[in-house]
């Protein structure tokens, strides 16, 4: 168990007062996956995080961030009290920041910084000793809180910074101050938010406010804003890396599918590279690509990153697929349904039409936050060369009505106004050797579906040993 923090340095960073010394050796603001000796931050959210101080301590905490004394306490427990826990928590995450001598990759984008994210966790790993965001640990609490959790001895530390809407990348990069500052694509995520995909260009770019002097930014080549990254890039002065399948530094040549993994051919500064994934979709091959140029302009090993992105997958929600033995036969489950936006949805209905499945089945939910172009944005995914593809289409949802509505009568399934409603019909949408994708943003639901789907799953020799 390591020393992650004592009392007199949390004192010093966050200008707070400790009741007693103490020590804890990491931090959590969620007393449902508090560890013992975790340093418990509490948090105003939808809860108080002060009324949960006492089931903390319970659970072996060994100091809480408090702005107040919560009723109840013993006299002599371990407190950090500060004016306020959530810039406390800012100022842990960047003191810590400042005492690492870890080289930093911050990562955003519409697209893909999740899976490039753990991409990066994957293969850096390999060499050396590296921290990262879990989860989608991207906001105004994740970030620092991951900054705050990342061990003196880092060598490489890998954070998400995402954003809902405007102003908020700029003070998350500022306070990771990365070394490698990566934007995997800009879509129409968000939109609702924005006066169009450039303003969402404009903030996606403000990561690279923070990076430290000679740092290095990895951009996008291939997207309608490439040129208001360059601008950005231009004005702040830092190195640009691009990569993409037309040109620049890190270029992909090809990608070709043999059974369920893409074999990739791709050059990096001229250096012909070849590594593979184990799973389908050229997007997830891009994403590797801006991986390995990041490891490249950190100074790792290119070589050995390209060849262990083979033990990378597609984390659940996030495009993880799973053959399933179920009683209506084997059919296999794509679940995408942690987020969308329309390049999202259209790699993911790339990647199913990709599939060598019977049917190709497609159950597909709103994508949220794309203000009054909405259903304009969901009907034009029917013009798309994947759907046509594909076998059927049950829709969710709002918008997806405006899908449903263009689909010819041979591949419109069912629509149905929430994903419950879909719930109850589910096994007689489904059938024997299907392929079938969940995608749809977190808040239309359609997380059940895809739960509904793994409970299906079977292991029948383990079934049989507990009979005999």
């Amino acid at each position: 168990m390591i020393d992650l923090w004592e009392s007199k340095e949390a004192e010093d960073a966050t200008g707070g007062r400790s009741t007693c010394d103490w020590v804890a050796s990491g931090v959590s603001i969620d007393t449902r996956t508090l560890k013992s000796g975790d340093m418990f931050v509490a948090l105003k959210d939808v809860r108080d995080g002060h009324d949960f101080v006492a089931d903390a301590f319970s659970k072996g905490a060994a100091v809480a961030v408090v702005s107040h004394v919560p009723k109840g306490l013993p006299k002599k427990a371990p407190l950090l009290i500060v004016d306020d826990v959530q810039s406390a928590l800012e100022s842990l995450g960047v003191a810590s920041r400042r005492r690492s001598n870890a080289q930093i990759i911050a990562v955003t984008g519409s697209v893909g910084k999740t899976s490039t994210k753990e991409m990066l966790l994957i293969t850096l790993a390999q060499q050396g000793r590296t921290h990262a965001a879990v989860a989608s640990y991207n906001n105004h609490w994740g970030v620092p809180l991951t900054l705050a959790r990342m061990p003196k001895d880092t060598q490489f530390g890998i954070f998400e910074i995402g954003m809902n809407r405007p102003g908020e990348i700029t003070p998350l990069t500022q306070q990771v101050r990365p070394h490698v500052a990566l934007i995997t694509n800009v879509s129409e995520a968000h939109l609702e938010a924005f006066d169009s995909v450039g303003g969402i260009a404009f903030e996606k770019a403000s990561i690279m406010e923070g990076l430290v002097d000679e740092g290095c930014a990895i951009l996008n080549g291939d997207i309608s804003t490439t040129e208001i990254l360059k601008n950005v890039a231009d004005v702040i002065g830092c190195k640009q890396i691009w990569f993409g399948n037309s040109s620049g530094n890190a270029k992909l040549i090809s990608c070709e599918r043999q059974e369920e993994k893409i074999h990739i051919h791709a050059l990096i500064n001229g250096f012909p590279l070849y590594f593979t994934l184990s799973t389908l979709g050229q997007h997830f091959a891009l994403n590797a690509l801006a991986a390995i140029a990041a490891i490249q302009a950190l100074g790792g090993n290119l070589t050995k990153a390209a060849a262990d992105l083979v033990l990378w997958t597609p984390g659940s929600g996030r495009g993880a697929r799973k053959e399933l033995n179920t009683s209506l036969g084997k059919i296999e489950l794509i679940d995408d349904a942690y987020n969308a936006n329309p390049a999202s949805m259209i790699a993911a209905l790339e990647m199913l039409a990709a599939t060598k499945a019977k049917r190709r089945i497609a159950i597909l939910g709103d994508m949220r936050e794309l203000g009054s172009a909405a259903d304009t944005f969901h009907a034009a995914l029917s013009e798309h060369s994947a759907i046509k593809k594909l076998d059927k289409l049950h829709t969710v949802g709002t918008h997806m009505r405006a899908l449903h509505k263009k689909l010819s009568q041979s591949q419109r399934g069912v629509h149905f106004a929430k994903a419950q409603d879909l719930l109850l019909y589910l096994e007689h949408l489904i059938q024997k050797d299907d392929c079938i994708l969940v995608k749809a943003s977190l808040g239309t639901g359609l997380k059940v579906i895809s739960k509904a789907i793994l409970a299906l799953d079977y292991a029948p020799q383990q079934t049989a040993r507990k009979e005999a």
